[in-house]
């Protein structure tokens, strides 16, 4: 009898849904902004999905800048085009980051955390040294999410960085043709 309820403990946690991020809707203008918060995110205590070598989204060592809550939002990237993801902070003291990764079709099964492989995953963050010839503001940009011949969908994470759960940003989402 124990064996059966220790089995039924190992397993109901894989059928408890998840939750798939709020979905953005593209137009035909190709831009759209829209407002959100980090208090409406939930933290994610396992990041191990984004240094995963399948995954490359950010290495183990930048995970103190995703340690806040994450808000997930999901659009659509048609073939022969090209994303460009910004993040303001309300607040140009907020510490924020950003990543963007695409898959075929976003799923429960492929939502982070549960990511165990993307076609492609790119972060942005504060840096923590300088930068010859570059400068860096409040903005977080992901820039290179490109469809060639198949569409794609692309799932946005606005994280707060050093356990930061709650601030207001505005997300800027472009879509070019390539």
């Amino acid at each position: 009898m124990n064996y059966i309820y220790y089995s039924l403990l190992m397993v109901l946690p894989f059928f408890i849904p998840i939750e798939l991020p709020e979905y953005i809707k593209i137009g035909n203008e190709r831009t759209v902004e829209i407002g959100g918060d980090l208090a409406n995110g939930r933290q994610m205590n396992d990041l191990s999905w984004a240094w995963n070598s399948s995954n490359a989204c950010f290495p183990a060592i930048r995970q103190e800048k995703f340690s806040g809550n994450h808000v997930l939002y999901y659009t659509d990237l048609p073939s022969y085009s090209e994303m460009e993801i910004t993040l303001i902070p309300n607040d140009r003291t907020s510490n924020m980051s950003l990543y963007a990764y695409e898959v075929g079709k976003v799923t429960p099964q492929n939502t982070v955390p549960s990511l165990t492989q993307c076609i492609r995953c790119e972060s942005d963050f504060k840096w923590e040294f300088k930068r010859r010839g570059k400068t860096q503001d409040h903005t977080r940009k992901v820039r290179n999410i490109v469809a060639l011949k198949n569409p794609y969908q692309v799932v946005i994470g606005v994280a707060g960085a050093e356990k930061l759960t709650n601030g207001g940003y505005k997300l800027k989402i472009e879509i070019k043709k390539r």
